[in-house]
């Protein structure tokens, strides 16, 4: 009988039946992470504030080695603290303290063998990741499945972004990340595509707070990731890429060496939208994967293919977009796709020197393509071979060139990771910096990769040139991405017309709904340390000759690209945004935008920055919607009264 009890027991254990919990609390006791076998399944769940943020939510993986998603259970945990200090220039806060709380959970499955989940607690991150070592003297693995997820309260809605099929789109070059946000969505409601949501996603846990998720640390040893649809129990799963990503080619199932970790899962939480704008989650656990071959130079560009189109990749415009360049005092330019059949490689080299001959630099677009889509647009098959990647980056480094951007990218596989990887090293071998567009998210990329300067990875400003519905919504999409997309990553974007028809010649073309001031705001808004603006020869006119007003143009020669520090004022995804960034001089922008159907009253805590007394520089819509530069003395810091049309914004500069 003794016998039958004590193997009662041992089994008991082995389930998890009798596993104690383990809690850690981050720093400042506020945020809790609660971790603990059940019924032999590995769970966790996230309190903020004593408010339940994520239920129990599963842990573990299958793989060809070892299973960790059944009949575990606890082998020990260790408890310790993590403290770093970085600087991160291209980011949203330059200077980064990083304190944290940290668990190894150690579980150990049914055949006796033992891998650790290492999570860290800090004041509003939780983030883990799983730590495999050898199993059975193997030294690789490939992970067929992920069981991680998170399952949410019952009042909880959503900000997400449905994934889109893939081999789809233009040219068959989707998924790209670029689909419409669903706002304050059911669980219930299915993603468009039935494929499930890009990261990172947003939940907003009925009044109690806000939950982002999403993942860093992502490089060529694993795939990229997304959530699947909601599940029974409000839970949303792990998922990896599609077969069909890549045109079929390439594995779904991630492969590593042993010992080896996947990447991390994060998870953002706040009673308020603050720490969801202003985390750094993406950046605090990864680290470089090599240094700077050169020091980066980050700033504004000229970019003509936003309004002008394909047909202005040739000679002429492009003096002319470097000619504006110099006039704004800018430091690029993007020359997009076509140059090499318009232009021509021989006469790209003069076309570089006339650029820095004005001080301009040059950035190049190259098809990242490839066999898994039918783009045209050219350069094609350079980037994805290495004997060619390697001579195209060469040849840039001779003639001076000092950026490029990589587009139409095929998917989320690991194979895919590890062609980004590749063509960032290429890249600083050579002093050249990179953005991608038509591409995944980055993960964590702006510290790991230092020459790697933004992504598009959402429905982006040239969209608006395209569809004028998209034209209509662009306040609302303002006022989205600085709480999710622009959150985690240096985001692409190109905006800021100037243009009021959205064509060459500032006569035909869709019509742009938003005033100078909303355009003057999204510059500060978003954040990429270069941005391509989508300025135009034609605004430098005089404002009588259909020329943008002196008012505009001088904020846009100011305007920085990189700054110091970032804090979240106020606002709600989709509806409006005030943030407040400060750049690395002490200058204060303070940024603003509508999206509501009426003028809305804004009464704006602004003491972090401001102080009684203080004279500041408002850029704001007058009742004609036009810009007007004045001055604002501030009485009380604490109630800054604004008045913000429909679709409009506003500046305070101090």
């Amino acid at each position: 009988m003794k016998k039958l009890i004590s193997l009662s027991l041992a089994f008991a254990w082995a389930m998890g039946i009798f596993a104690n919990p383990v809690t850690v609390a981050g720093p400042d006791g506020k945020l809790q992470l609660n971790v603990d076998v059940k019924g032999g399944k590995a769970v966790y769940s996230v309190v903020y504030n004593n408010k339940v943020m994520l239920q129990d939510s599963p842990l573990g993986f299958k793989s060809n080695e070892a299973d960790f998603d059944a009949g575990v259970s606890c082998s020990g945990s260790e408890m310790g603290e993590v403290k770093d200090s970085y600087t991160l220039p291209q980011g949203k806060h330059n200077k980064i303290n990083y304190e944290a709380k940290k668990l190894l959970y150690k579980v150990k499955n049914q055949k006796g063998l033992e891998m650790t989940i290492h999570f860290q607690v800090s004041n509003n991150d939780v983030v883990f990741r799983y730590e495999l070592p050898k199993f059975n003297n193997r030294a690789s693995i490939r992970i067929a499945k992920e069981e991680t997820g998170f399952r949410f309260p019952e009042v909880t809605t959503t900000f997400i972004c449905p994934q889109s099929a893939a081999m789809i789109g233009w040219q068959r070059s989707k998924p790209s990340y670029e689909e419409s946000y669903d706002y304050d969505a059911p669980m219930s409601k299915k993603s468009t595509f039935g494929k499930g949501y890009t990261f990172p996603c947003l939940y907003r846990i009925g009044g109690d707070g806000w939950v982002l998720v999403s993942e860093t640390g992502v490089d060529s040893r694993y795939c990229a990731s997304r959530l699947s649809d909601c599940k029974e129990g409000n839970l949303y799963t792990v998922e990896f890429p599609m077969p069909e990503e890549n045109n079929g080619n390439g594995t779904v199932d991630p492969a590593f060496s042993l010992p080896g970790v996947t990447p991390w899962r994060t998870i953002t939480v706040g009673e308020t939208l603050k720490p969801i704008v202003e985390t750094t989650a993406a950046w605090n656990t990864v680290a470089p994967l090599y240094e700077a071959n050169t020091q980066y130079k980050y700033g504004k560009s000229t970019w003509s293919w936003i309004v002008w189109q394909d047909a202005s990749m040739n000679w002429n415009d492009q003096v002319a977009y470097i000619n504006l360049a110099a006039q704004l005092g800018y430091q690029y330019i993007l020359i997009d796709a076509g140059w090499d059949q318009q232009i021509g490689y021989d006469k790209m080299e003069e076309l570089v020197k006339y650029a820095q001959s004005k001080g301009i630099d040059v950035f190049l677009w190259w098809s990242s393509s490839g066999y898994w889509n039918d783009i045209f647009q050219s350069p094609i098959n350079c980037m994805d071979n290495s004997i060619i990647r390697k001579k195209s980056m060469r040849w840039m480094k001779k003639i001076g060139v000092k950026g490029i951007k990589v587009d139409f990218w095929g998917g989320d596989k690991q194979e895919t990771m590890r062609m980004y990887e590749e063509v960032l090293s290429d890249a600083n071998d050579n002093d050249i910096m990179v953005i991608f567009h038509g591409c995944t998210l980055p993960r964590g990329w702006e510290r790991m990769y230092p020459n790697y300067v933004g992504s598009e990875a959402v429905l982006a400003s040239e969209n608006a040139v395209f569809s004028q519905g998209f034209c209509d919504g662009v306040a609302v999409n303002t006022a989205t991405h600085p709480f999710i997309r622009n959150a985690v990553g240096c985001m692409e974007w190109g905006g800021s017309f100037l243009n009021h028809r959205l064509g060459r010649g500032n006569k035909h073309g869709n019509i742009r709904k938003t005033t100078d001031c909303h355009e003057l705001a999204q510059a500060v808004l978003f954040q990429n340390p270069i941005q391509n603006f989508a300025l135009t020869p034609e605004n430098m006119l005089p404002q009588a000759e259909g020329g943008a007003p002196e008012v505009s143009i001088e904020f846009m020669k100011n305007v920085p690209t990189t700054w110091n520090q970032t804090q979240f004022i106020d606002g709600y995804p989709g509806k409006f945004v005030v943030l407040a960034r400060q750049d690395m001089n002490g200058k204060w922008y303070i940024a603003g935008n509508n999206a509501e159907k009426e003028t809305k009253q804004m009464v704006l805590d602004l003491s972090s920055m401001l102080s009684k007394g203080d004279v500041v520089t408002l850029y704001s819509d007058n009742k004609n919607r036009e810009p007007q530069k004045t001055e604002l003395k501030i009485s009380n810091p604490k109630k800054v009264k604004l008045n913000v049309l429909t679709n409009g914004g506003f500046v305070i500069v101090k």
